[in-house]
Formats: structure tokens, sequence, C-alpha cells
């Protein structure tokens, strides 16, 4: 009889060992932003905009970001507490990995579940699943040390291409309260065209001074009351001064310079002015236009070039380009993405923009200038310079009852920080003044 084969069963690949359990979609879309920050030097708002991370379902999405985010917001604690548990740097890849493990083992983090998904990760990957054991390793050492020693990490500094021009312009002590908000994070802040007070009510929000509402945990943004009936914008409260410093613009032809993501824009119709919104991204505004639908609000859209654009005003709100650095509670990946290059470029496209915003405004009208930037290079230094080139260019004094001790700058705008309103959870750092051209 002739000797009978075994074959192996339907389905089945001799010699195949056990396949490794899939990570969780959040945490590997986390590792994955993390990758293209620190990697590739994209911000995160760019990362989160490829295919695979908008095929997620909106659940894990949420979660992906949350943890990117939380990771770069301690990323040097992170790097800390895994330090002298490795013997050498392993790759960025790895390196990742361990950082997004680090930190939510030694902020309560399931240990079970997240040694397991960091490990998938590793032994995903061909090139790094022979550091797998080291990975596990390491983690589980943490899952038990790591809250202790997580408790006992300063506040993360600033790197040192930001943190030092900061502490020449702000001091030492202002820049740690700095850093200390950035740690902390953002509440919601939201805008509305009227009835403050009634909205507050009606979202369990903090009526801020200034008029805008500010929520501590609002969850999914889309699903809180008013957001489908278009009652209300996302925006942060020191970003809403700019437009409030116009005053009244009922009937005013304003341009909106560089208008996305278009809170603005939102402001000023919904105080009557008669709104041009100028961006030079199509993609940004289209983002304009969602809001403007979402909430009945009327204003023409415009996608060109700031420096070419052409017409006469009454009033223009320049909110220019800079280096964003006013905004990292909110972005903690702007330190990491970037590393202080194209400040100066940007820097010269500012007071382009500022001559030629001018040149658009009628005699007589009003200019607001302002940046997200805490770097006075990017704010106090182009008002002064812009009255040194400017015959009869004036700054307005600011009497807004809003306004606090503190914030006036010595040239006329306002300086606001994120180390401004600690307690009722900070706000970005912006610069802002309005200027006036001669009347003829």
């Amino acid at each position: 009889m002739a000797e009978s084969t075994k074959r192996p069963g339907k389905g089945k690949r001799p010699g195949k060992t056990k396949e490794t359990p899939a990570a969780s979609p959040a945490r590997a879309a986390a590792v994955a932003l993390l990758g293209q920050v620190l990697g590739q030097g994209r911000q995160l708002s760019d990362a989160m905009q490829a295919g695979s991370f908008a095929r997620l379902d909106p659940a894990d999405r949420a979660a992906a970001q949350r943890l990117a985010t939380d990771v770069l917001r301690n990323l040097p604690r992170c790097d800390q507490v895994l330090k002298p548990r490795l013997r050498k740097a392993p790759p960025l890849s790895v390196r990742n990995v361990l950082r997004l493990g680090a930190y939510e083992l030694c902020t309560g983090g399931a240990a079970h579940g997240v040694v397991n998904d960091c490990v998938s990760l590793i032994s995903a990957d061909r090139k790094t699943k022979t550091m797998s054991g080291m990975v596990n390793a390491v983690l589980r050492r943490l899952a038990d040390e790591g809250p202790e020693l997580w408790a006992k990490l300063r506040v993360p500094r600033l790197p040192r291409w930001l943190r030092d021009p900061l502490v020449a312009a702000w001091g030492s002590p202002a820049v740690a309260e700095m850093e200390r908000a950035h740690l902390a994070g953002a509440p919601l802040d939201i805008s509305v065209s009227a009835d403050a007070e009634g909205w507050a009510e009606r979202l369990g929000a903090d009526l801020l001074p200034t008029g805008s509402l500010r929520l501590a945990d609002p969850g999914q943004v889309s699903a809180l009351p008013g957001f489908d009936e278009g009652g209300w914008w996302v925006q942060d409260a020191a970003a809403a001064l700019p437009a409030k410093l116009l005053g009244d613009v009922k009937g005013l032809h304003v341009l909106d310079m560089c208008a996305a993501p278009g809170g603005k824009t939102l402001q000023l119709a919904a105080g009557g002015a008669e709104v041009t919104a100028l961006d030079l991204s199509e993609g940004r505004m289209a983002r304009v236009l969602e809001n403007l639908i979402r909430t009945g609000l009327k204003a023409k859209t415009q996608v060109g070039d700031a420096l070419e654009a052409t017409g006469s005003y009454d009033a223009i709100l320049l909110d220019a380009p800079c280096s964003a650095t006013g905004t990292i509670r909110r972005h903690p990946d702007l330190p990491h993405a970037k590393q202080g290059e194209g400040i100066s470029e940007l820097i010269g496209l500012q007071e382009a923009m500022l001559d030629h915003a001018l040149s658009l405004l009628k005699p007589g009208g009003r200019l607001v200038f302002c940046t997200c930037s805490l770097l006075p290079d990017e704010g106090e230094c182009h008002i002064e310079e812009a009255l040194t080139r400017h015959d009869g260019l004036k700054v307005l004094p600011l009497d807004a009852p809003w306004i606090e001790e503190g914030w006036r700058s010595e040239e006329g705008g306002l300086r606001l920080r994120p180390d401004f309103w600690p307690e009722r959870g900070g706000m970005d750092g912006f610069y802002m003044a309005v200027l006036e051209k001669p009347a003829g």
C-alpha cells in the first residue's frame, strides 16, 4: 500500500505561528500620528487629514487624537521615565510606542491592555518585532513604578529654541506659568451671535467677562445643544477679542484678510458688517463656508493671496500668519513639529501684509492687526515699526470694559498670554492693536 501523505487542514499553512492580536485602532493611530509629528515635522492637524485616519470610527479617531495630544504635551516626562530603563535609544517608531505606553501607564491606564497593545504594535512590524520582549519588560516595570515617579516630575519645559526668547521677553517666572498652562490644556470656548447669557444657561457654560462661553468638559462638540441650529461656534476667548476691538461694524464693508477657520468672519457678520472673507487656502476656506451655512450668517468668500487683494474697505481685520506659539496649550505638537525655522520669513510676510492692508483701508478707517504669537517680534515690534513707516498712522486707545490690568502693552496694543486667567482655565497667547489711517 502506498504511504499516505498528510495534508494540512483547510486554511492552515505548515509552520505558521500564531498571529499576534492586533492593537486597538485608537492606539495604532495615535502612534502613527506621533510618527508624523516627531519624525516628519508635520503638524497634528495636517496629519489627521490622512485618509487612513479619516476612515477610523469617530470614537477611535477622537481617542487617537486625545492620546497623541496628551503624549506630546507630556513628551519630556515620557522620555524621562523611559531613559533609565533603556540601554540605548531605540528607533523612533519603537520610542513612540514606548512613549504612548509610558504616558498611559503613568496616568492610570490599565496595565494589561496598554502593555499588550504596545507589544502587538511592535510585533506587527518585522523591522521591530525583535524588540517586543524589551518593550514588554520596560512597560511592565513602569506599570508598577511609573505612577509614583510621574507624580514627582516637574512641569515639562518648552524647547530651547522657543523658551529662550520667551524668557528674554517675559521673564522666567512668567514662562514657567505659561508652561504650566500648556500642560493643563484648554477648555472649550464658544462665541455666540446673540443672547450669551441664554446660551450659557442652556449649555451649562461659564460666561466670561469678554462675552465668550467656556465649557470645561464639553464632550462631543457636535452633540451640544445649538450646534446643528448654528447658534454658536468654537473660538478661543482670546481669538474672539480682535473683532470686538473694531467696535460697531454694522453696515461697514470689512475685509477679514486671513479669514480661516472663520471665527472672526462669523463675529463680523453677526455684527451686521458686509464682510469679505479672504484666505489663501481653498481647503481652509471650505471650513469658513461650512460655518457660514451652519450659522445662517452671510459673507462674501474669496480664495486668494492677501498680498494681491484689491478693493477699498471701511475696516480691516488682519490675523496674520505667524508661529502660532500662543496656541500651544491647544496644539502641543507645535514646539516639536517646528524648530523655530521660518520665523524670520513670517515676520517679513507680516510686515508686508500690514503695509498692504493699510493701502486697502479708506482714509479714517480702522485696522486691527493681530497674531496668535507670544513673540514680540510678531506683535508689538510690528506696530512700533509701522508707526515710523506711515505718516499720520496712530494706535487707537482701547477702553473696552473687559480689558484687565496688565493686558495693555506700551505701544497701545493688548498682549495676552496663556498664564492669564489661571483661575478660569487660561487663554491663548495673542497680540492685537487697532490702527487708524489718517483721514486725508
